[in-house]
């Protein structure tokens, strides 16, 4: 093969078990292809538990585009790039209201128009908001014009592409005019104390921050303090069939249902490098990013594929012909440093998400293929996650320099692995190991590289309890969803909120419902686990919207979807219910990014026909909160009481005290790789498993090529020159069957297998610091 470059802790822990009860509050599942019928996947019913609190309140450019290098060839050690020493610095009203709704079986009633829950009655809210526009201006006005402004004189008119008149760095708040590197300019509104900072001779100034009580990047998160109010620029750099639809339309009749069939689509119909390059300069741009911002949001999830690093012209035989990734290799890397460009210049952090892995993680559409699960499972389950540990490696050295630590806190290392099919022990393996080798490169404690982020396989929260206790920075993400519960879901949102007697509050079951399933869950696993995030939630109180189960794949919803995804017929009511929904969701969450950002246009109705999924256009059509600071509190005022969490994480979660001091029995029974055994495979044949063999050079990830005032290093893309290790690759003369199809291929008894198969344990980290 060759690339190319275009139980918690402990052993004897019982398998999974699917969540019980009468609501599923379950992940993302677009299609799971485990069987002929592409039947949607499921994990089980949810848990209805007793009725605990909603989180505490939340308190108060042109860079020059990077020149690609080529893949290494494969034949020698891996000698890191020569290591720099740079500085680190710097959103129609329809009067019949729910006639349309009444065919969608939503239950519409005849209220009066909605008024939003947050409206002011008391005179005494004035003299406040007089108090807090005072504060803002204190804290945040005077600030940046002593400070950036004044000094520079760049003002807020200046270009976001040049320099001040002194050649130093431009800033701007509310009503500045940006300039974008083709010469287009927008305005930039923030009415949050948020401002930009441009910085031609230093492209890594920290000094942005999106609002007045999100610290700038200069300043170290507190996940004890500081809440995550995010989205994800899902459909981006992995093109989901329901996010970017018209491509998977254009190409329906080849077959288009994931990003598989659509790049080969795109090869064998169009001219593919200018179709890619289309959509990753387009789809996000930097007036989104400004939005976001604007929207008084802080963070942004960013799932990317690992063909951002490479992808394989061989990963096996199939019917006697080599099979080749079709995914256009490191292209949209970047475009990736240019989206880092911009969150920096409005001071968003990033967490940065793996969102694909070689064989698939999931079986579902957005792993990369739609079909079966190849990471840790079958045949070539070992493979795949050798290959995984690689890209993980690479992205790892390359969030660790100096540059990008302040801007990437988080690295969600596999998106939704499917814990079902993987088993918890197996994955425990792969995830201590990878913990093991991120901190190898970072270092150990609080500011030594980012987090590491776990999906929790669709097994909810409490399930983690006491996950790897002693490692060091494990955020445990879930992404909690009714959209997928297989329920009918087409109870009303447009009548009053349950838990409330107030007829202007509108959402019926929906909002109290996302209080009592989550607010307790992610309360609890943050005393239990450590950091618990939401990296996906959403607007989707049903699965209708085209193709959000996957193409051509029907709903579960009973009743007329079609009310669902005609959102300019939509009530007022309606739009009322369903941000009282998200309010509720937020709250309950604590820290959260939604799913997602923006759904493109159908390419036949020329419109948005997943609105439940897209926060711009819910926040330009009244859906979705202009300040998600509005969520303080809902869960309380809907009847769900608080359960308190103290704001405290045991201290090796933050990386404090007993980081890396991984319990022994945890280390025992997982620290060795590969694991003992993997599901599908039998136990007699686990021992001739095909593996990698570690002799190729790796292929990192360069920085951006040159940056022309730039008076700073910009990196290497290495930030550990000790990491000399070299890359998996085929051993020669061994035959693979298709790494992504081999979940029930025979396992040879000799040769390969045996050969590569060497069980080996990875040392923990040195610790660095405490």
């Amino acid at each position: 093969m060759s690339s190319e470059s275009s139980g918690p802790g402990e052993p004897g822990l019982a398998p999974p078990q699917p969540l019980s009860g009468d609501r599923a509050s379950v992940g993302r599942a677009d299609s799971y292809a485990d069987s002929a019928t592409h039947a949607p996947y499921v994990p089980g019913p949810g848990t209805t538990t007793a009725l605990e609190p909603s989180e505490p309140s939340t308190p108060v450019g042109a860079y020059a585009s990077p020149a690609l290098a080529p893949a290494a060839a494969e034949t020698s050690p891996f000698i890191p790039p020569a290591t720099a020493d740079p500085e680190a610095a710097a959103a129609a009203k329809d009067t019949n209201a729910g006639s349309k709704e009444a065919l969608a079986g939503a239950g519409a009633v005849g209220v009066a128009a909605a008024r939003p829950w947050y409206h002011y009655r008391r005179p005494w809210i004035w003299l406040v908001g007089f108090l807090a526009l005072a504060a803002v201006v204190l804290v945040v006005v005077l600030p940046v014009w002593f400070v950036a402004v004044k000094p520079h004189r760049g003002g807020p008119g200046a270009s976001g592409g040049a320099g001040g008149a002194d050649g130093g760095a431009v800033t701007g708040g509310n009503g500045s005019t940006i300039t974008t590197a083709n010469g287009t300019t927008f305005t930039y509104t923030n009415n949050f104390g948020g401002y930009w900072v441009y910085d031609p001779a230093d492209p890594f100034n920290n000094s942005a921050r999106p609002n007045a009580w999100t610290p700038p990047l200069s300043e170290a998160w507190n996940f004890s303090t500081n809440r995550i109010n995010g989205v994800n620029l899902g459909g981006l750099f992995v093109m989901e069939p329901f996010i970017t639809p018209k491509y998977y339309q254009q190409y329906a009749a080849e077959g288009a249902i994931d990003e598989w069939t659509l790049d080969t689509a795109f090869r064998a119909k169009a001219n593919i490098t200018e179709v890619m390059e289309q959509h990753y300069s387009g789809f996000v741009t930097e007036q989104d990013i400004a939005e976001i911002a604007g929207a008084g949001l802080n963070w942004v999830r960013m799932p990317i594929p690992f063909w951002a690093i490479e992808t394989w012209s061989d990963v096996g035989v199939a019917n006697g012909t080599a099979v080749a990734e079709p995914f256009v290799a490191r292209m949209c890397w970047q475009y990736i440093l240019q989206v880092f460009q911009w969150a920096r210049k409005y001071g968003i952090r990033v967490n940065l998400d793996l969102h694909t892995i070689p064989g698939s993680q999931n079986g579902y559409n957005h792993s990369g293929k739609l079909g079966t699960v190849n990471f840790l499972n079958g045949m070539m389950g070992i493979a795949n996650a050798e290959r995984a540990l690689e890209y993980i490696r690479v992205i790892t050295e390359f969030v660790t320099q100096p540059e990008y630590q302040p801007l990437i806190p988080i690295f969600s290392i596999v998106n939704e692995a499917l814990l079902q099919t993987i088993s918890l022990p197996v994955l425990t393996t792969f995830y201590l190991n990878a913990h093991w080798m991120v901190r190898n490169i970072t270092g150990v404690g609080e500011g030594n590289g980012p987090y590491i982020a776990i999906h929790d396989g669709f097994m909810g929260t409490a399930y983690w309890a006491g996950f790897l206790e002693g490692s060091d920075r494990i955020i445990l993400d879930t992404h909690p969803y009714f959209a997928f519960d297989n329920q009918p879901n087409n109870e009303p949102v447009n009548v009053t909120a349950n838990g409330t007697t107030d007829a202007s509050v509108y959402g019926g079951q929906w909002p109290q419902m996302a209080c009592s399933s989550w607010g307790p869950g992610m309360n609890t696993s943050r005393s239990a686990f450590g950091v618990t995030i939401a990296g996906e939630f959403s607007n989707g109180i049903n699965d209708c919207g085209l193709w959000v189960r996957g193409v051509n794949i029907s709903a579960a919803y009973v009743g007329n979807c079609d009310y669902w995804a005609e959102w300019e017929s939509w009530s007022d009511e309606t739009k009322a219910g369903l941000k009282t929904f998200a309010l509720a969701s937020m709250n309950a969450l604590g820290d959260w990014f939604f799913w997602t950002w923006k759904i493109d246009s159908s390419s036949t109705s020329g419109t948005v026909e997943s609105p439940l999924w897209s926060y711009k256009l819910g926040l330009e059509q009244g859906w979705i909160p202009r300040d998600p600071r509005e969520a303080d509190g809902i869960c309380e005022s809907l009847g769900v009481a608080p359960n308190a969490w103290n704001q405290s994480y045991a201290s090796y979660a933050t990386g404090g005290a007993g980081a890396n001091a991984v319990a022994a029995s945890s280390a025992a029974a997982y620290g060795v790789w590969p694991p003992s055994s993997i599901n599908n495979v039998p136990a007699a044949s686990t021992g001739f498993l095909p593996q990698y063999t570690p002799t190729a050079s790796v292929v990192s990830l360069p920085p951006a090529s040159t940056y022309t005032a730039a008076t700073v290093g910009t990196g290497s893309g290495w930030a550990d020159g000790g990491d000399r290790r070299s890359a998996p690759t085929a051993i020669a003369g061994c035959e693979y069957p298709d790494a992504w199809n081999a979940v029930n291929a025979a396992v040879p008894t000799s040769g390969c297998g045996a050969v590569a198969n060497e069980r080996r344990g990875l040392p923990p980290p040195v610790v660095t610091s405490v």
